[in-house]
């Protein structure tokens, strides 16, 4: 039975072509990607030992193994800590990855009056679920007409999956569901996160279920969004967190002149109000 650590390792050793990193080609070979022989003598270790790893049946390797075979897979800053993590979690020292307290659906009242002070810019209260929990009027702004916050619970994750204007509606669409699956694996809660897998798995299909234990770290560059009323936006996202409450009060900032201007034009056509969703 593999680990969240071998998974990683395994998936990202396969997604490196061997050129990328200056080795040759040895020729035709069953599956993709990098050789164990050539990740296991980039990391300088055994190739058993590698296996060892990547299958789980090794869950402890040392901070130096860890940290070389970061090394030997060119990983950058955030999957580096990413690797370290999981190395944590297989290990049995972090157990903060499935806390078992529920996924909260209430803002604290400190945590809203910050998310109005931001009105009427664009922002939102989410776990990583993906439950949107509140928002201003500037985020129903930008998804009006979307279809993201019909209904009583939206849910970010959900949608991504399930509704085809969201294909429409994120230009990167496959970047979003790449963020989306990730921070479900990350979700705080096993009940909610294995609750919301099995319900998403059931009508997602294959675009859900080849993501959720892939591990791969999201880029979460600039959000891209195809407005209904017409223009294309651009928003950077800075996101504050709060981990007692496992949410996240994430603020979209304008990346561009256009995308600036395009905001206005549509906040002089529309008036809003923050609403929380509970």
């Amino acid at each position: 039975m593999g680990t969240p650590l071998g998974d990683f390792i395994r998936a990202k050793r396969d997604s490196i072509q061997p050129e990328t990193l200056g080795l040759p080609e040895r020729g035709r070979r069953r599956s993709p990607g990098l050789r164990r022989l050539d990740l296991a003598a980039r990391a300088g270790i055994s190739v058993e030992y590698l296996t060892r790893i990547e299958q789980g049946r090794d869950r402890n390797p040392s901070v130096s193994v860890v940290n070389a075979l970061a090394d030997a897979l060119s990983l950058d800053a955030d999957e580096r800590n990413h690797l370290r993590y999981l190395a944590k979690i297989t290990g049995g020292v972090c157990t903060a990855h499935r806390p078992p307290a529920p996924a909260r659906r209430d803002v604290r009242p400190s945590l809203r009056q910050t998310l109005g002070l931001l009105e009427p810019g664009i922002a939102a209260v989410t776990n990583r679920l993906g439950d949107i929990l509140a928002h201003t009027s500037g985020y129903e702004l930008v998804t009006a007409g979307t279809g993201l916050l019909d209904g009583d619970a939206p849910n970010l994750t959900r949608y991504v999956f399930t509704d085809p204007r969201a294909r429409a509606f994120f230009a990167d669409w496959d970047e979003v569901a790449d963020e989306q699956a990730f921070d479900l694996w990350l979700g705080p809660s096993q009940e909610s996160s294995e609750w919301l897998s099995t319900e998403l798995a059931a009508v997602a299909g294959p675009e859900f279920t080849r993501r959720i234990n892939r591990h791969a770290v999201p880029r979460r560059g600039v959000l891209r969004l195809n407005h209904p009323a017409g223009p294309e936006l651009r928003l950077t996202r800075e996101t504050l967190d709060a981990p007692a409450d496992a949410q996240h009060l994430v603020v979209f900032l304008p990346a561009d002149e256009e995308t600036s201007e395009a905001l206005a034009g549509l906040r002089a056509r529309t008036r809003g109000r923050l609403r929380a969703i509970s």
